[in-house]
């Protein structure tokens, strides 16, 4: 049996492609955005007592994913990206169905000229991401203390240390106004190193870059140091 999922809402992100995001959403706090409900859910009464719950449950696809790229195994970043896991033991994306799974906080409710837009806080999720539910997060049931996680019971510690360029600096300044949590997202999305596993393990001078926003970021990698050289707009230096 096959059956068809309509998108009830599109994310609007930091996150221009899929290398920048971070693995989960609790992991950069300056990363936040705002889900767009579409038509016929793009009405107030469909979120009606909404407001009333601090965090949300959004279920999503993984649509900068190809649908014949699915595995039964994978290998988790968490375990340096050298073990194997069965699938259905990871939050891999290369999923039977590609679809996922992210708590986040709901920070307002915000109707303007007929658009329902949900604020939200820190989250892991492309810009341009098809969100296919959301329901809201119940503390009593979905919390539970004494939970266990396998190889991911605790967060991640940040890999490297970020510091800018002055000619970095210089674009971030004049960037402020209206990008005033650019310096602290670059910083927290480079410092969790968001490279695949693999390369993590190399010492040797690399050279990177990420799209965040419109903003295109070079970065250089020595050790556990990473230097933003430059940052520019549209491919415009």
């Amino acid at each position: 049996m096959t059956y068809q999922i309509k998108p009830i809402g599109i994310i609007r992100s930091p996150y221009s492609e899929k290398f920048a995001v971070p693995r989960q959403p609790n992991l950069v706090n300056a990363g936040q955005g705002e889900l767009y409900l579409l038509a016929p859910y793009n009405d107030p009464v469909s979120v009606k007592g909404l407001e009333q719950f601090s965090h949300l449950w959004l279920l999503f696809l993984f649509h900068h994913i190809a649908p014949e790229k699915w595995r039964l195994t994978v290998r988790p970043p968490r375990l340096g990206g050298n073990k194997t896991m069965g699938v259905f033991a990871t939050r891999s994306p290369f999923r039977p169905n590609h679809i996922g799974l992210s708590a986040v906080e709901l920070k307002d409710i915000l109707v303007e000229n007929k658009q329902v837009i949900l604020k939200l806080g820190s989250l892991d999720l492309v810009d341009g991401t098809p969100i296919i539910d959301i329901k809201p997060y119940i503390p009593y049931c979905d919390s539970h203390s004494d939970a266990f996680a396998g190889y991911a019971q605790s967060t991640p510690e940040e890999k490297l240390t970020v510091t800018f360029s002055q000619k970095a600096q210089l674009i971030l300044d004049l960037q402020k106004h209206d990008y005033p949590q650019l310096t602290e997202l670059i910083t927290q999305v480079i410092s969790q190193d968001p490279r695949p596993a693999y390369k993590q393990k190399k010492i040797n001078e690399q050279t990177y870059g990420l799209r965040l926003y419109h903003f295109n970021i070079k970065w250089k990698i020595s050790n556990q140091h990473a230097l933003v050289e430059d940052i520019y707009i549209d491919n415009i230096c």
